[in-house]
């Protein structure tokens, strides 16, 4: 089995800190899907709760701005740490304090708050995969990363709430978070290895600054990190704004909503999108390393999330309340949510002695995602309704197809234009020959152990 990871470019030292991070991301993906609702139910306007998780964003931006430098500077697992920590104890003042009181300015400041910590936590441990994985590999690894994000905020971030929301109600399943989020901390501690690099050490205070800086200001001076970027905060913007509008669509008749099915159903739809990215993830990844970065991103990243945006808002309409059909549409939103793992390699290679800000950069624009996904719904909703909120979200997703077309990195086996060079070896040629020669090596020692097995056996025959 390790084999297998190692396969991947996962080398035995990360292994246990991609687990942390699936389980870690389950408590924070606990109240993803019915966050919205609730707030609604609690007698709040649809664009308070769409702004709550906004805000949430945005401070997660800033989270994920500052996680790439930081680790960096101080060290990945502090810094994952600290986020961990956060995370904990504000979403203990938001469940103990914030929603009990009703008082809505209250409700919005905590919630924005804890947004900081879950950045801090995964996106560091970015930072050690730049440091323990070889650049060919990191395309693939970075889809096994996301399949572990996916494994958590999305598989059993809405399947378990779905399960033990009817038993217990929606105010008491948002304190079952805590477990997950609780033993990911533990194993941070425990399994996370410390950087190879800390740069931190010996800067000053301004030149720490710098280097935390750097990752916002390579946005305006590498005009590709910023197309990159772009491109990264359009990538999730349906994972964070159908949470927002879909449960009212699909489970409420306010705000022209349909109300064919039940909070639990949409949120065992909802799911399964992120069942699709565990597969898809790792499969792009690997699919890119071998026959290319950008124009898999180009048509089953930004065209099928162009197709799935509308497609969200029609099912319902054309075929009633048919799970089966909005399984459909949560896969065509499954498999082109994936289709940009190669990004981060793209922003590192665009900017080689600038790494770190790079990353910080992709995490900024990760986090934004969170913040302009369902500021798009608070803005529109009002204005545009829920079906104008998707045809926004499918044009952004044609401006990002076309951005793609500004991009030519440097990728082993293909030339400027993405075209594989005759003859040429790809990374994904490279790790096949590796992957047979280890065959031949396990193949070849095989023989020599059973020998040596056989001469123990003979000798303690004799004896």
């Amino acid at each position: 089995m390790i084999k297998l990871f190692e396969q991947f470019g996962i080398p035995r030292s990360l292994l246990l800190g991609f687990l942390a991070v699936a389980i870690f991301m389950t408590g924070d993906g606990f109240e993803l899907t019915f966050l919205s609702k609730y707030m609604v139910d609690q007698g709040f306007a649809a664009s308070q709760a769409s702004l709550l998780v906004t805000v949430y964003g945005l401070f997660a931006a800033l989270g994920g701005w500052t996680a790439g430098v930081l680790a960096e500077m101080f060290g990945a697992r502090r810094v994952m740490m600290f986020g961990a920590c956060w995370w904990i104890g504000v979403h203990l003042i938001f469940l103990g304090l914030a929603l009990p009181s009703g008082i809505y300015p209250f409700i919005l400041g905590i919630y924005a708050v804890r947004g900081i910590g879950y950045p801090l936590f995964i996106y560091s441990f970015v930072v050690l995969m730049a440091q323990y994985i070889p650049p060919a590999r990191l395309a693939s690894a970075t889809g096994f990363f996301w399949t572990c994000f996916s494994l958590g905020i999305g598989v059993f971030g809405a399947y378990l709430p779905s399960f033990i929301m009817p038993h217990f109600g929606e105010y008491k399943t948002f304190w079952f978070a805590l477990p997950f989020s609780i033993v990911g901390t533990i194993m941070c501690f425990l399994c996370v290895p410390k950087n190879k690099i800390v740069k931190g050490e010996g800067l000053t205070a301004k030149e720490q600054l710098k280097e935390l800086t750097d990752g916002a200001t390579i946005l305006v001076t590498n005009r590709k990190i910023l197309i990159c970027a772009i491109i990264r905060i359009i990538n999730n913007l349906l994972l964070y704004g159908f949470p927002v509008i879909m449960p009212l669509y699909l489970c409420t008749s306010k705000y022209g909503g349909i109300n064919i099915f039940r909070t639990e159903e949409w949120m065992r739809i909802w799911g399964f999108v992120f069942v699709v990215t565990l597969i898809f993830n790792t499969f792009w990844g690997w699919f890119m390393d071998r026959f290319g970065w950008v124009w898999p991103m180009r048509w089953f990243g930004c065209g099928v999330l162009a197709v799935g945006s509308v497609l969200f808002y029609y099912m319902p309409r054309w075929f009633g309340p048919n799970a089966l059909m909005m399984i459909i549409a949560s896969i065509v939103v499954g498999i082109g949510t994936c289709a940009f793992s190669c990004l981060p390699t793209i922003m590192t290679l665009e900017a080689p002695d600038k790494q770190g800000a790079a990353l910080s950069a992709y995490n900024l624009a990760a986090g934004l995602t969170t913040f302009v996904g369902p500021g798009i719904a608070t803005i529109l909703l009002p204005v545009v309704g829920i079906e104008g909120i998707c045809w926004t979200y499918a044009a952004l997703y044609v401006v990002a197809f076309l951005l793609t077309l500004t991009l030519h990195p440097h990728q082993p086996g293909f030339d400027e234009k993405g075209h594989r060079i005759p003859g040429a070896k790809t990374i994904g040629d490279r790790l096949m020959e590796e992957a047979e020669q280890e065959i031949t090596l396990v193949a070849a020692e095989q023989p020599s152990a059973g020998k040596t097995d056989a001469k123990a056996s003979a000798t303690v025959s004799a004896a």
